[in-house]
């Protein structure tokens, strides 16, 4: 009984924390296709735009801690706008572990100021994740593009090794996930031992659950530090680590 009671009373002060900062700002934060000008702060009629691309072979956290992270900030009311796409064309994305994902989007570099690329299948080259992707070149193509119109990269665990084939990586301070750090390095990454790297418009995110930190990361450099605390509080999640700013 002091389970249930303890998980009840979790579930209605996050459903009370959410309706403390929910209000007509939420929905817009949530929907709002305005997008700011360099420079700008987010705000209700100019959110900080977030696409997190999908394909076939990610790993399933890559994907949803940082959707929940920007998602949640949105439902409480920060200026956050956070959509699902895909790499090419719109429809049925498979994840790693099997879980069936209807996007309704395609993406095009226009339209975001942050791009989330995961990663996955790192370790079968023959496999669905980041390889095909790579040998395909259409999201790599359009990464180039997007970080050349000034959006900034989160990349997360093996993501970051498709960034690198893209050619956004290079000698910039990184890391990924502990069992790609060889590989990078291999290539002349300068990858460092971090949960969290910020290179300014290329940020990097470790193993897996890291994407849950550099997305909370990213909402406190391009938000508030408060959006952050409060999308904390409301996963009950610590930040581990202390983000290496370079």
């Amino acid at each position: 009984m002091s389970t249930i009671r303890r998980r009840s009373a979790l579930a209605t002060a996050g459903a009370a924390l959410a309706a403390g900062f929910a209000g007509p700002a939420a929905a817009t934060a949530a929907t709002a296709t305005a997008g700011r000008r360099s420079g700008d702060a987010p705000r209700a009629d100019r959110p900080l735009r977030v696409d997190i691309v999908l394909f076939d072979g990610v790993e399933e956290l890559d994907v949803f801690g940082p959707f929940e992270v920007f998602a949640g900030a949105a439902a409480m009311g920060h200026p956050v706008r956070v959509r699902l796409v895909t790499g090419g064309a719109p429809g049925p994305v498979t994840l790693a572990f099997g879980t069936r994902v209807e996007v309704a989007q395609g993406w095009e570099p226009d339209g975001t100021d942050a791009i989330v690329v995961p990663g996955g299948g790192f370790g079968d080259r023959d496999g669905p994740g980041i390889w095909p992707e790579i040998r395909g070149g259409v999201l790599p193509r359009k990464l180039r593009t997007a970080a050349r119109r000034g959006s900034t990269l989160l990349g997360v665990c093996t993501g970051v090794v498709l960034l690198h084939a893209a050619g956004l990586v290079g000698d910039r301070p990184c890391t990924t996930h502990t069992g790609a750090r060889p590989y990078l390095r291999e290539r002349g990454c300068d990858v460092r031992d971090a949960r969290v790297v910020d290179d300014g418009d290329l940020v990097t995110a470790g193993g897996i659950s890291s994407g849950i930190d550099g997305s909370l990361h990213l909402l406190d450099r391009e938000v508030a530090s408060e959006a952050a605390k409060d999308v904390e509080y409301l996963l009950e999640f610590e930040r581990r680590g202390t983000p290496l700013r370079t």
